[in-house]
């Protein structure tokens, strides 16, 4: 017999999608992280991705998103397997996407290949991601495609 939740389920998933999307960033942003945070961080990126597959309003592009923040929190945690793994999910569900979604993409990519030492693919991806960035329309989208290119080592 299935119970009925005290508390509106949709609701808490536009929450929680959203919630854990920005803690995971606030995460990274954080400048010491213990293994703990490091933990936490992940979960977060889960969570996040979880509850957007749970909405009736998800998109390709929300799925491309999670994947995104996916890898990049796993090139933060120095993991290039992850990274990549989930770089080449948001590329793909980043097709026929409006260019920062394409480029960030490419940046994740880049990011994670040059973490795991392929540094012609990484070369690759940020060269079209910054092919991308100058198609950016959107001023504010633009700079942080860009910011997020420089911030690759």
């Amino acid at each position: 017999m299935e119970s009925v939740a005290p508390f509106d389920p949709l609701a808490a998933h536009r929450y929680f999608s959203a919630a854990c999307f920005n803690k995971t960033w606030a995460m990274m942003d954080k400048k010491e992280r213990s293994s703990a945070d490091n933990e936490q961080m992940l979960l977060l990126a889960l969570a996040s991705l979880w509850h957007w597959t749970q909405r009736p309003d998800c998109k390709q592009r929300n799925l491309a998103v999670g994947q995104y923040l996916l890898s990049r929190v796993y090139s933060t945690l120095g993991d290039a397997g992850n990274a990549s793994l989930h770089a080449a999910k948001c590329l793909m569900l980043s097709e026929g996407e409006e260019p920062f979604y394409i480029g960030s993409a490419h940046e994740a990519a880049a990011r994670a290949a040059l973490l795991g030492g392929n540094d012609e693919a990484a070369a690759s991806h940020m060269a079209e991601a910054r092919r991308l960035a100058v198609l950016v329309t959107d001023a504010e989208d633009r700079a942080q495609l860009e910011e997020d290119l420089n911030s690759i080592l």
